[in-house]
């Protein structure tokens, strides 16, 4: 976590930027691209005091976390900050882009790598001090998995084909009633097809789908014989979707129209709502209540600091 990420206290008037010209200078950077995407000669007079006034509260929180007690025994190896100027260095074709890039905007190599290590020494503090929260126990995650049930509810899909008759008027045979006809035809024989087949008229007509949907559909899923997939709520056209989630599984659909076309959908399979057990979300919520309890630590320790 950096600087700019903690919970900072509010900027304090020291003037430390002043004392420390090149590190908050890369703190004034940082703010720049990560807000605005540009350098800091390249902002507007209202983004550059936006920028201050962000770099200020992310340059005195910084100070505060690198003077407290926690941060006296923390060593950053000089491997560890060239690893870091390195990831930096990688966005730029050549060294000396880099060092360009860094003077205009108030820095150089020796400066970066600095920051750099200040940062470092951050993240390892703040490392540090989130670890020391209560321990999660069986009985948290259990009561966060029953005060949260819906967070764990997986909705009803469906698993289904498509086949799409294009309508364009530049072409005769994809004009709107060419294009009505011929979708009208794939329906009767797809429907023939099932009642041919009596005694197992789902397998009958999923065949002849994909059959049909290799060699008539105009939708790129044609090849894999019109699949769409496994579909939640609202991912088609809205009466494609309705129509869909209508149908009972291994039903053809009566012919659909949305902006693209005329279409055809087959239910294939109806994946039920349900509720997933609590052990199998388990280490999810492991991970989400260490991560709470990290960052409230965190933020309690440095409203200390600030006290």
């Amino acid at each position: 976590m950096s600087a700019s990420q903690a919970i900072a206290p509010n900027p304090t008037a020291s003037g430390q930027q002043d004392a420390e010209p090149e590190h908050y200078r890369y703190h004034l950077l940082r703010a720049a691209t990560a807000r605005f995407q540009r350098n800091i000669p390249a902002l507007s007079r209202d983004e550059l005091a936006e920028a201050e006034r962000q770099a200020q509260r992310s340059f005195a929180l910084e100070e505060q976390v690198l003077n407290s007690t926690e941060a006296l025994d923390v060593l950053i190896p000089d491997t560890q900050v060239q690893r870091a100027y390195q990831a930096v260095k990688q966005r730029y074709e050549s060294q000396s882009e880099l060092e360009a890039d860094l003077k205009r905007n108030g820095l150089n190599s020796r400066a970066l790598r600095q920051a750099l290590r200040r940062e470092l020494i951050f993240d390892a503090v703040m490392q540090r001090v989130g670890a020391r929260h209560a321990p999660i126990t069986d009985a948290d995650e259990r009561l966060f998995y029953e005060l949260h049930r819906e967070r764990f509810d997986t909705p009803e899909t469906r698993s289904a084909r498509h086949i799409l008759i294009t309508i364009n008027d530049d072409y005769p045979e994809n004009c709107r009633s060419a294009a009505r006809a011929r979708i009208d035809a794939i329906s009767e024989r797809l429907r023939a097809q099932a009642s041919v087949q009596a005694d197992a008229p789902a397998a009958a007509l999923l065949n002849a789908f994909i059959d049909e949907a290799r060699k008539g559909s105009e939708c790129p899923t044609a090849m894999e014989g019109g699949q769409l997939g496994r579909l939640n709520r609202g991912q088609l056209y809205p009466a494609l979707d309705a129509a869909l989630f209508a149908l009972a599984a291994g039903q053809l659909s009566g012919v659909l129209e949305s902006e693209l076309g005329f279409h055809l959908l087959l239910c294939e399979a109806i994946h039920p709502a349900k509720t997933l057990p609590f052990d199998s979300v388990r280490p999810r919520i492991h991970t989400a209540l260490e991560q709470r309890r990290r960052k409230e630590q965190q933020r309690q320790w440095l409203a200390s600091l600030k006290a």
